[in-house]
C-alpha cells in the first residue's frame, strides 16, 4: 500500500465507519498518547526498563500503526500530502545532511 493509498483507506474508513474526524486538536492529543504507548513498549524491549504486567501482549508494530493511523487523519484533515511531503523531506536531508553525518566522529 502507498502512503497516499493510505491516506485514502483512512478517509474512507473514517467517513463510514468512523462517522467524522475527531477535531484536529483531539486528534494532536491521541497522537502524543500513540507515541507515548509506542516509547513505553520501545524502553522497555530495548531500553532498560523492565516489562510491567500491563505492558505484557503490547505489539510493536501495531502501536507503530497507531501512530501512522493518527498521523494520517491529521495528514487528511489539514490537507497534507503525505507522499509529497515526504519527497520534499527526502529532499531537503540529501542538500543539508549530504555531508554532516559522514564527518560525524561519533558515528565512526
Amino acid at each position: 500500500m502507498t502512503i497516499q493509498e493510505a491516506q485514502q483507506k483512512t478517509d474512507e474508513w473514517i467517513r463510514t465507519v468512523g462517522v467524522r474526524y475527531f477535531n484536529e486538536l483531539t486528534n494532536l492529543g491521541i497522537l502524543m498518547e500513540e507515541t507515548g504507548e509506542l516509547a513505553r513498549i520501545m524502553v522497555r524491549k530495548y531500553g532498560e526498563q523492565s516489562f510491567k504486567e500491563s505492558d505484557k501482549g503490547k505489539d510493536l508494530a501495531d502501536e507503530m500503526a497507531d501512530v501512522l493511523w493518527v498521523l494520517l487523519c491529521l495528514a487528511n484533515q489539514t490537507g497534507v500530502d503525505l507522499t509529497e511531503a515526504l519527497r520534499k523531506n527526502f529532499e531537503k536531508k540529501n542538500i543539508r545532511d549530504a555531508e554532516r553525518h559522514r564527518e560525524n566522529e561519533k558515528l565512526k
